[in-house]
């Protein structure tokens, strides 16, 4: 080789390649899918036999567990290898709410978990969701620390509730659900604060750059 920079040797510069967007079947958008498909079946899973067949509320803890796994890698796996897209974008967040509210329905329709418990955690979800998109023209509302361990937690105590457990561990998940309701207000608290405080601050940007 000789050293010489090719524009020098008279050579042509090929232009770097642009990053092709990512498509749809790839591997974080399959497994928001796999998570979509596992609702129904968790459901049936659930309910089979009247829903207090131990047999088959391990197998509706099994579809729930890998509900909650896929939810952990989906995410991770499209912001690292640029596999973001459209339909990820809503897809994931609608999954996400839709396991968890078919678990908490189910649950209290069983009578295994009041409805207000139900109610609370699912208007917060809800709630947050709406909100995100009321404020997403000024910027977007990142995951907290707080947010992350109320996912944590609701993932722990739905999953005890929806196994058969009986004597210590039946008392132990009522905690770790009176945990995951305490961080769900609290966090819900913080995120209408932090949208109201982005929605101030972008609409006075917004007038002094028309000013």
């Amino acid at each position: 080789m000789s050293g010489v920079p090719a524009s020098a040797a008279g050579g042509h510069h090929r232009p770097a390649a642009a990053a092709r967007p990512a498509g749809l079947w790839n591997i974080a958008n399959i497994l928001t899918m796999v998570r979509l498909l596992l609702v129904p079946g968790f459901v049936l899973l659930m309910l089979h036999n009247g829903g207090y067949d131990p047999a088959w509320r391990s197998f509706a803890w099994a579809a729930f567990a890998i509900a909650m796994i896929t939810d952990l890698f989906d995410g991770h796996l499209a912001r690292r290898y640029n596999l973001v897209t459209n339909f990820g974008k809503i897809a994931d967040p609608i999954a996400d709410k839709a396991i968890m509210g078919a678990a908490l329905i189910c649950l209290s329709a069983l009578s295994d978990l009041p409805w207000w418990v139900t109610g609370v955690i699912l208007f917060r979800e809800i709630g947050i969701t709406l909100m995100r998109f009321w404020v997403i023209k000024h910027g977007v509302i990142p995951a907290s620390r707080g947010g992350k361990m109320k996912t944590l937690a609701q993932g722990v105590a739905v999953g005890m509730y929806i196994l058969a457990l009986t004597g210590p561990l039946a008392t132990l998940r009522f905690w770790v659900m009176a945990l995951a309701v305490a961080l769900t207000v609290l966090t819900g608290i913080d995120y209408v604060r932090q949208a109201i405080v982005l929605r101030r601050v972008g609409r006075a940007a917004e007038r002094e750059s028309v000013g």
